[in-house]
């Protein structure tokens, strides 16, 4: 059996790993429906936010195509449209955002293993580094980056390279922790990473043709992987 080699970085998803999005979409969500759609009832808005929470498709539903669709569904009092919807997005959404519950402690965990930080996370820089920096996150980090900024979106095998490049490790030295089995785990092994499932919205896929790593539920069971390395 082939030695594992001594861990020297860990590559964090920003999405539902270290923010809380579920959370996050809510709020936004909430905001959306007071300053547009005031004249609803609570009913009514209980039933718009699973709506638009089902429509949303955990974040990997096109932007543009997922505001398009609230234009022509929701009961507006005076129809926007949907570039004025994505402006709001834009402006609103990181303010919303909350950091997963443990997030800081796993982070101070793996300072204190010594190990390099980065994050590589999908999305539009704007959006996704407003969120970080909302989250107080920038600091803590050797390397930040965005699928926007690349060009490249998980799970392609370029972008992984891309961060371990800058990181300066190889994928043998390098965990990956996240939320989706294909752009997180099963992407990341693609270069040789392992991989740390956090169990969120989804369950794990069996037919990625691998497991990960190791398996959690919560954040804070990252300082106990540590402690057995």
């Amino acid at each position: 059996m082939m030695t594992q080699q001594p861990i020297k970085a860990v590559i964090f998803d920003l999405d539902n790993t270290l923010m809380d999005r579920d959370y996050t979409f809510r709020a936004f969500s909430e905001r959306l429906i007071r300053d547009y759609l005031g004249h609803l009832n609570e009913e009514q808005v209980r039933d718009i936010i699973g709506y638009m929470r089902i429509a949303d498709a955990d974040g990997y539903r096109d932007k543009r195509g997922f505001f398009e669709e609230l234009v022509e569904r929701l009961p507006w009092s005076e129809k926007p449209d949907a570039d004025g919807l994505f402006a709001y997005y834009d402006e609103h959404y990181m303010k919303e955002a909350r950091l997963m519950n443990h997030a800081l402690e796993a982070i101070q965990a793996c300072r204190e293993q010594g190990y390099k930080l980065g994050m590589l996370t999908n999305g539009r820089y704007e959006v996704q580094f407003g969120k970080v920096k909302h989250l107080g996150l920038e600091s803590y980090f050797d390397v930040i980056l965005t699928s926007g900024e690349a060009g490249i979106n998980k799970p392609d095998k370029r972008i992984y390279e891309m961060v371990l490049e800058r990181l300066g490790t190889s994928g043998e030295e390098t965990v990956f922790v996240g939320d989706h089995p294909e752009n997180d785990i099963w992407g990341a092994a693609q270069v040789g990473m392992r991989g740390i499932f956090l169990r969120r919205s989804f369950e794990w896929d069996g037919s990625l043709g691998l497991e990960p790593w190791k398996r959690i539920e919560q954040l804070d069971e990252l300082a106990g992987i540590w402690d057995q390395e």
